[in-house]
């Protein structure tokens, strides 16, 4: 079946609307993506007619609503391929996700001294949850190095694997560089020396196909918001011989076995971190994106938005003064191995700038350190502006941004 661009851009009406009598352009999918019809319909469609609390109930409303809560679990089940749905954790979003796994992990495994390995590259989400953990339990966090090109360095991280590691948690994507990193080889050095792994996938799952089976991670996190779904979902990964030995990260109702005022008891995964009524309207929207990007099939928009990239960066790289991070000024644009996000620096125009004035000719780009301040710092930059891609992105669009920015180039 053929990538059809413009029966794509139909479920998404907010891409023909205008901003500054400007046609707009949307290049900021890897802070949120557009949502089509689809999942919104689903949402409104669960609200009218099927909207009762799920699992408590045994009226008909409860029943219904519970099943669609639960099909949407064996959906993700599906989609990343895990064993059991019991593997399948909701949350508010690949946040909560770390957040949840930081805090339960470092209950159950880890005490003073003990160490975590993040890298150079991390989101924010994937640095302050374990720097919480160290200030609170003492543990010490470790930095996989990068070079400067954005790519780890391997040698060193298989020197810092040691008895004091009890975990590995590494971003599958560079949300500001794009680059892809070498989780694979990760999770096998670290598993040679029994080290659990886990992967944020929030850059990397609306990409391109994840496979737990193949992956081999121990935990693996997402937003559903970040894969043309609703906001305040996510989902955490865990293998079950993990997530059962993990205790509870909230308590309340949903997550109990039994209750008494001397003590409590509490369920099996997932129903043991899913504290309180879950947001079952929101699943069904995520189920919803699920299947809407896998009708179209991952390995087609992987092989669109690589089309894109590279586009954009050969286009780009021909503005006079570009620089564009993660990318060597040698390298071959047509075999890039990248995802479909773009940082970059104009001369010394200043990224706000840039993105401001961008946005008044209808470009809708990122700007700033892109929550990863400490990747900025090894960059020696306080940050960038940044355009990303989407299932629903044109070359027409990208051109759009290559003469915007040669406008903005010529006011300074």
């Amino acid at each position: 079946m053929s990538y059809d661009i413009t029966k794509i851009r139909e479920d998404f009406p907010i891409l023909s609307r205008s901003v500054y009598n400007k046609p707009l352009v949307y290049l900021d999918n890897a802070a949120t993506t557009q949502k089509p019809l689809c999942v919104l319909d689903a949402m409104r469609e669960e609200y009218l007619n099927v909207n009762a609390n799920v699992h408590r109930g045994v009226h008909w409303l409860s029943q219904q609503a519970t099943e669609l809560h639960e099909g949407a679990r064996e959906t993700v089940r599906r989609f990343l391929n895990a064993r059991s749905t019991t593997e399948i954790v909701f949350t508010r979003g690949t946040t909560e996700g770390i957040n949840l796994l930081a805090s339960c992990f470092s209950d159950a495994f880890m005490r003073e001294g003990d160490e975590v390995i993040v890298s150079t590259v991390e989101h924010h989400s994937n640095i302050v949850p374990w720097q919480l953990q160290a200030a609170r339990k003492g543990i010490v966090l470790r930095v996989i190095p990068m070079d400067d090109n954005g790519l780890l360095d391997m040698e060193a991280f298989a020197r810092m694997l040691s008895p004091k590691t009890k975990l590995v948690s590494v971003s599958h994507v560079s949300n500001v560089l794009g680059t892809i990193n070498p989780v694979e080889e990760i999770i096998r050095l670290a598993h040679a020396q029994g080290i659990p792994v886990a992967i944020d996938g929030a850059q990397s799952t609306p990409h391109f196909a994840v496979d737990m089976q193949a992956l081999d991670c121990d935990f693996f996190v997402f937003s559903g918001h970040k894969i043309y779904g609703p906001t305040g979902i996510g989902v955490l990964y865990g293998k079950e011989e993990w997530l059962d030995r993990l205790p509870p990260y909230q308590g309340g109702g949903e997550m109990i076995e039994h209750v008494s005022f001397e003590q409590s008891t509490f369920e099996r995964p997932p129903l043991k971190f899913e504290a309180g009524t879950p947001d079952y309207i929101a699943t069904t929207g995520l189920a919803k994106a699920l299947d809407y990007v896998s009708a179209i099939g991952m390995d087609a928009i992987r092989a669109h938005e690589e089309d894109l990239t590279r586009y954009a960066v050969s286009q780009l790289s021909a503005i006079d003064g570009m620089k564009i991070y993660g990318v060597p000024a040698d390298a071959d644009v047509q075999t890039l191995h990248h995802d479909a996000v773009i940082s970059f620096q104009l001369r010394d125009i200043h990224h706000m700038d840039m993105g401001t004035l961008l946005d008044r000719l209808g470009i809708a780009i990122r700007t700033g350190h892109h929550c990863a301040q400490p990747l900025m710092d090894r960059l020696g930059i306080l940050g960038t502006s940044r355009a990303s891609f989407a299932l629903y992105n044109t070359r027409e669009e990208v051109d759009g941004l290559v003469s915007a920015i040669n406008r903005v180039a010529a006011m300074f």
